[in-house]
């Protein structure tokens, strides 16, 4: 049976979608089921919890056959009230009294925990959440840019990396007919890792990442030493947080003081052509939210699973304040504090990273 106080419990979906949200919520709901717990759904992340409350009911009937459906049957969204994070590693407060209606409507929905789902920004938000009023909270990492230092691997991860690997594959066969270079921009606003691991899976000639400098006129060098061995066609991957020309390339600064990202591959070519006018015949692809859409592939649906199970087991157990975390091939849990502390980046001496510069690619960084 339920433990302790604890019997309804709420779930919520915070900050971008991904493939395998509604995985964890069917998993939580249809473990937790036979454990004594009832479920609520709150739509749109926190603000289905703010007022007015947006609350659904849930059960193994209304979550059957979703577990496969990419997004989230909750809704979801990355801006409103409850803003916690800006930029890299940068806090917002929330206001108290926003923080004590969250407590309000718990209590009078007779919510007595949250199982949140979401990364940094979601996270951050459940942390000082149960700082100023004490609600019980459970996370659950979500995350496609896999960013997140308290876990291993983040479900959605997988998938976006995959969509990249696929686009890239049909990107090559149009740059080879063409003799171009093309740059195509992955997401990745602080951490670069979908373009490092999609980069390289798709076989990309350079990897520019957010963690990295570099200079577009060595880029220009490495594409002309390339024509020079015969290779007429280069797939450069640029994460959209590269830093090109030593900054962001931004398209606008949000409501919430976050800066809205964009337009890094055009910016770099543009930066390529100014070092080697008509030198290159150059294209971008801009994948966008297609690395967040679609049905989760089979790494990330098994991993979803096991964190929503996860999840209600931490629940069951007392360990609130938590978030479950995959280490070392075994489900764990790490507080939220240290979880969203600081960001997982990408570093030299990465595995990955490093078999990608000694392969040939090029990566930029010093050395």
């Amino acid at each position: 049976m339920a433990i302790g106080t604890v019997k309804r419990i709420g779930i919520l979906t915070g900050g971008g979608d991904c493939a395998g949200l509604n995985a964890v919520i069917s998993s939580i709901v249809r473990a937790g089921g036979p454990m004594g717990y009832e479920f609520v759904g709150i739509l749109k992340g926190w603000e289905g919890i703010l007022d007015p409350p947006m609350l659904k009911p849930l059960d193994v009937k209304n979550v059957r056959g979703i577990s496969h459906v990419g997004g989230t049957m909750l809704r979801t969204t990355n801006h409103g009230r409850f803003a916690a994070k800006i930029g890299e590693g940068g806090a917002s407060r929330i206001p108290d009294e926003i923080l004590h209606s969250v407590a309000r409507n718990m209590q009078a929905n007779d919510i007595d925990a949250l199982i949140v789902i979401g990364g940094d920004g979601t996270l951050s938000g459940a942390h000082q959440l149960m700082e100023l009023t004490g609600m019980k909270v459970v996370g659950v990492p979500k995350t496609i840019d896999n960013d997140l230092d308290g876990t291993d691997r983040s479900f959605g991860f997988s998938s976006a990396v995959e969509i990249v690997r696929e686009e890239l594959n049909r990107v090559h066969t149009t740059a080879a007919s063409h003799d171009r270079v093309m740059f195509v921009e992955t997401m990745g606003r602080h951490a670069g890792w979908i373009a490092l691991y999609g980069g390289l899976a798709g076989g990309a000639n350079a990897i520019l990442l957010p963690e990295f400098p570099f200079e577009p006129a060595d880029l220009a060098d490495f594409l002309r030493n390339r024509v020079k061995e015969g290779k007429l066609s280069s797939v450069i991957v640029v994460a959209e947080g590269a830093h090109v020309g030593g900054a962001l390339s931004t398209k606008k600064t949000k409501v919430d003081g976050e800066a809205q990202l964009g337009g890094a591959a055009e910016r770099l070519m543009a930066a390529v052509e100014n070092c080697a006018p008509n030198e290159f015949e150059m294209r971008t692809v801009v994948l966008g939210h297609t690395q967040r859409g679609g049905s989760p592939n089979a790494e990330d649906h098994i991993l979803a699973r096991a964190y929503g199970v996860a999840a209600i087991d931490a629940v069951h157990a007392g360990e609130f304040g938590c978030m479950v975390s995959f280490r070392h091939g075994k489900m764990t849990a790490v507080s939220i504090a240290q979880a969203v502390g600081k960001l997982k980046l990408v570093t030299p001496d990465d595995p990955v990273y490093s078999a990608a510069k000694k392969i040939g690619l090029y990566m930029g960084g010093k050395g």
